[in-house]
């Protein structure tokens, strides 16, 4: 994320507080241990009101803010997982029960060594939350033109204090964040809907071909025709069935 990098395996789980743009990589996988993973999405409203239960007496003051946290995995929290994924294999079980085994994971989570930070998901009032309300926006409209000035006053905040909890919690300013929005769905356009760059850099909010290349460049470590040309190189050697994984 940015400039940071967070490694994760079977004995730590990762729980992001706002969502980002990000660049993923599985690092380990065979055909005798594949990699599998389950997530799931953290509801605000159900955060709030379960918080109310597992803090009774109010949250304790927590300084840290961050985007992302890794975190050791909860074996209580991956037996309610595995059972949440049953459930969805019986129609009845997974309009009845799975929500409270929802439920279960979020309790479980909030009781746990960042579950006050999790908790600040769920407060209107909290710098995270209102972060959040302008990541979705930006998320949502990320090829139109931004004013940093215009999503303060979205959130309710000062534009200075906006920018500085903004990068302390997501490591980038909400312009870079745009960008790397914007850049992640260009490279997306032209690997899945075999876009030219052009197009894609027009679709995603460009107006300059040679912005777009110098900053793919910058972001990605090499020009996007070049860059696309090697993804499905790669991705045609990884389908290729006569290929042996170790």
């Amino acid at each position: 994320m940015g400039q940071e990098v967070y490694e994760y395996d079977q004995p730590r789980m990762l729980v992001f507080s706002v969502a980002l743009p990000i660049t993923a990589q599985i690092t380990q996988a065979s055909h005798s241990e594949p990699y599998l993973a389950l997530r799931l999405d953290l509801d605000p409203h159900k955060i709030a009101e379960l918080v109310l239960k597992v803090y009774p007496h109010g949250l304790p003051q927590v300084q840290e803010r961050s985007a992302v946290y890794v975190t050791p995995v909860d074996m209580s929290i991956v037996n309610a997982a595995t059972r949440l994924v049953e459930c969805l294999a019986q129609p009845g079980d997974a309009e009845l029960l799975a929500p409270l085994v929802v439920d279960e994971i979020l309790i479980r989570l909030l009781r746990g060594p960042i579950g006050v930070r999790v908790a600040q998901m769920g407060f209107a009032e909290s710098s995270v939350h209102r972060l959040a309300k302008a990541i979705s926006w930006l998320r949502a409209n990320f090829s139109q033109p931004m004013k940093v000035e215009e999503l303060a006053e979205l959130v309710h905040m000062s534009v200075s204090s906006f920018h500085e909890h903004f990068k302390a919690v997501t490591s980038m300013s909400p312009l870079h964040y745009q960008k790397a929005l914007r850049l992640q769905e260009a490279r997306r356009l032209m690997l899945s809907s075999m876009m030219d760059a052009g197009t894609a850099s027009q679709r995603v909010g460009y107006l300059s071909a040679s912005q777009f290349s110098r900053e793919y460049s910058r972001f990605f470590g090499s020009a996007p025709t070049k860059d696309i040309a090697k993804l499905r190189q790669d991705t045609r050697l990884w389908s290729d069935p006569t290929r042996t994984v170790d």
